[in-house]
């Protein structure tokens, strides 16, 4: 597994150093991203889906577990969920969210650890840490060939 960190002064930094590795996904990807309340995990995924073309406001599916962003001219269709209210990874694959995985496009899901096992091994995985009111860590490791870590460069 590689490991890559940066330090995102703000919001809009956090979105985009997203949108620079999201210019590096492909339709199939995982990103399980990981952290507090208010840590980022949302910014991340709007730099994501801006780059990846998808419709739609991002916005935490806190409620909705799902948001099905789909894609725009010449992009990939975003899946974002929030694992936070599921009971586990029996509720994941009773709601039939495992299938979206297999459909194609990018999957980002918010509070990952929490469904770890469900998640496909070539998963990126995202640690978003808070360092002060608007200053984060982004930790993101992976195992596949890639070089990830030039879209922090």
């Amino acid at each position: 597994m590689r490991t890559h960190s940066v330090i995102s002064e703000s919001a809009s930094e956090t979105e985009r150093w997203a949108a620079n590795l999201a210019g590096l996904l492909r339709s199939g990807d995982v990103l399980a991203l990981n952290g507090d309340l208010g840590a980022g995990k949302t910014a991340f995924v709007a730099g994501t889906a801006k780059t990846l073309g998808a419709k739609g406001e991002v916005a935490s599916p806190t409620f909705t577990l799902l948001r099905n962003h789909e894609a725009g001219d010449k992009g990939m269709p975003l899946y974002h969920f929030d694992a936070y209210r599921l009971s586990g990874i029996d509720e994941w694959y009773e709601l039939g969210f495992d299938e979206y995985l297999a459909e194609g496009g990018v999957a980002a899901v918010e509070w990952a650890e929490r469904i770890r096992d469900a998640l496909p091994p070539e998963t990126i995985w995202i640690q978003m840490t808070r360092l002060g009111a608007n200053k984060r860590r982004i930790t993101i490791s992976w195992s596949d060939e890639r070089n990830l870590q030039e879209c922090f460069a």
